[in-house]
C-alpha cells in the first residue's frame, strides 16, 4: 500500500533539528522554554532531549539562576545546551591567495589549523595535495579518528572552480571531481559549497554572545571581486547561493568616466575593488600628483602594485590618499545600497583589510550619507585571516548535524 506523509523517523530528525537549532541560537535553555517555542508537550520535548543526552548529543549543564531574589515556586528549570565536543568538524576553505585547513568544535573554536599561501599561478595539483596532507596530519597530531568527525566541509571561492577544475552548469558548480578525489583518501561525508555562504555562516553560529533575536544578516566578501549574501532566518536565501558576485554589477558611481568590460559605467567591480584601485593610481601616478608611490617605485607606472599603492598610503601620499577617500565614498554608497535593498539586522564586512581607525572613518561616511540607522548596523567579521577554514566547517557543522538532527546519517 503506498504511503503518504511525514514518516515516524523524519518527524524525530525534524524535532530534533528545531531542538538543535534553538540551543544553537540561544545558548542554554530549558525543556519547557524549548516545549513553549516549538508547540510540543513537555513530555515530548523530555523524551526527545533525554535520548539526545543519551547519545552525547546534548547535555544538562544545571539549574537556571534567577536574576531576581526570589525565585518562583515549583519545578527548578534545568538547563540543556549542545556537547560541542560530540564530534569535530575539518573544513578546508580554498581561496585565491590561501588554501586554509583546520578542526573545530562544533561551535567553531579552533583545535588546530594549516595555511598554504597561494597565487594565480599554483597549480591544482599542488592545492590538492596540501589539503589531503593536511587533512591527514591534523588527524594524527590531535588523535582522532574518523568516528570523532562529522565530516569535512569544502568552502571554495567562485573565482576558484575554473582553476580546480570544477565546472559550473546553468550557473551550479558541479563539484564531482573535486568529490571523487578527496573519496580517494577518506571516507568521511563530505560537503561541498561556496566559501562566501561558508564564511557568512560562520558569523551566525560561531559568535560566542547568543542573540535569539538577530535572525537575518546581510554578509559582504571584498577581493578581487565582491561577494554577497543574503539570509533570512539565519539560512541563505536560495536565489543568491551561487550568484553572490552580482553584487560587482551594481552601479554605486553613475558619472564614472571608466567603462568596465561588462559594458557598465561606475559599477562596483570598476570602482572599489583591487583592480580598480590599481587602475586609478596608475591613471594619475607621476612625481607630482603621486610623489611617494612614484618613488617606491622608482618612476615605473608597471611597479604599481596593490602592496606599493598601500606602502604610499602608509606614508601619506596625497594622491594615493585621495584615491582611497573616493573609494571609502563609493564603499559607503555600496552598503547604503545594499541595505536598504535587503534589509538586514547586521551587513557583515569581511577580509576588508582595514584598521579600527579606517572601519570608524567607512561609518562616519555612512552616517552622513545614509544616517545613523544604516551606520549603527555594519559590522566587521568576526572571522580572523588566518582561520577562513572556518568557512568550511560551518558548512560541514550545517549540513551534517543541525539539518540532521544530531543524526550520523
Amino acid at each position: 500500500m503506498e504511503q503518504h506523509g511525514i514518516s515516524k523517523l523524519d518527524l524525530k530528525r525534524r524535532n530534533r533539528m528545531q531542538v538543535l537549532k534553538i540551543l544553537k541560537q540561544r545558548g542554554p535553555t530549558s525543556r519547557i522554554d524549548i516545549a513553549g517555542t516549538l508547540e510540543l508537550t513537555r513530555a515530548a520535548v523530555t523524551i526527545i532531549t533525554n535520548e539526545m543526552i543519551e547519545q552525547g548529543i546534548i547535555a544538562e549543564i544545571g539549574e537556571y539562576k534567577h536574576t531576581t531574589e526570589k525565585a518562583p515556586r515549583g519545578r527548578k528549570k534545568i538547563l540543556i545546551d549542545i556537547n560541542h565536543h560530540y564530534k569535530f568538524a575539518l573544513g578546508v576553505t580554498i581561496e585565491e591567495d590561501v588554501v586554509s585547513v583546520g578542526l573545530s568544535t562544533l561551535s567553531g573554536a579552533v583545535l588546530d589549523k594549516r595555511n598554504l599561501p597561494i597565487d594565480s599561478k599554483t597549480p591544482k595539483e599542488t592545492i590538492f595535495e596540501y589539503i589531503k596532507t593536511s587533512v591527514q596530519e591534523v588527524l594524527a597530531d590531535n588523535c582522532l579518528k574518523t568516528e570523532n568527525i562529522l565530516g569535512i566541509g569544502f568552502g571554495i571561492f567562485p573565482t576558484m572552480y575554473s582553476r580546480l577544475g570544477i565546472d559550473v552548469i546553468n550557473g551550479e558548480p558541479d563539484y564531482a571531481k573535486a568529490e571523487e578525489y578527496v573519496h580517494g583518501y577518506t571516507t568521511l561525508p563530505l560537503v561541498f559549497d561556496n566559501s562566501v555562504k561558508g564564511t557568512s555562516m560562520a558569523n551566525i553560529d560561531f559568535q560566542k554572545s547568543k542573540d535569539p533575536d538577530r535572525h537575518n544578516i546581510a554578509f559582504l566578501q571584498y577581493g578581487s571581486n565582491l561577494n554577497f549574501v543574503v539570509t533570512n532566518l539565519n539560512d541563505p536565501i536560495i536565489s543568491y547561493d551561487n550568484r553572490t558576485d552580482f553584487v560587482d554589477k551594481m552601479i554605486i558611481d553613475p558619472q564614472s568616466e571608466e567603462v568596465c568590460k561588462c559594458g557598465r559605467r561606475g559599477c562596483a567591480e570598476n570602482e572599489i575593488t583591487p583592480h580598480a584601485i590599481i587602475f586609478k593610481a596608475r591613471k594619475v601616478f607621476s612625481k607630482e600628483n603621486t610623489p611617494i608611490l612614484y618613488d617606491i617605485c622608482e618612476g615605473d607606472p608597471a611597479k604599481v602594485t596593490l602592496s606599493n599603492i598601500m606602502s604610499a598610503k602608509a606614508k601619506g601620499d596625497k594622491g594615493v590618499l585621495a584615491i582611497y577617500e573616493s573609494v571609502n565614498e563609493l564603499t559607503a554608497v555600496l552598503l547604503n545600497n545594499l541595505f536598504f535593498s535587503t534589509n538586514p539586522q547586521k551587513l557583515v564586512l569581511h577580509k576588508f583589510n582595514i584598521s579600527e581607525e579606517e572601519f570608524a572613518h567607512l561609518i562616519a561616511t555612512v552616517k552622513r550619507m545614509a544616517g545613523d540607522s544604516v551606520a549603527s548596523k555594519i559590522e566587521l567579521s568576526i572571522i580572523e585571516d588566518k582561520h577562513r577554514f572556518l568557512s568550511g566547517c560551518a558548512l560541514a557543522i550545517r549540513e551534517l548535524f543541525f539539518n540532521r538532527g544530531g543524526f550520523d546519517a
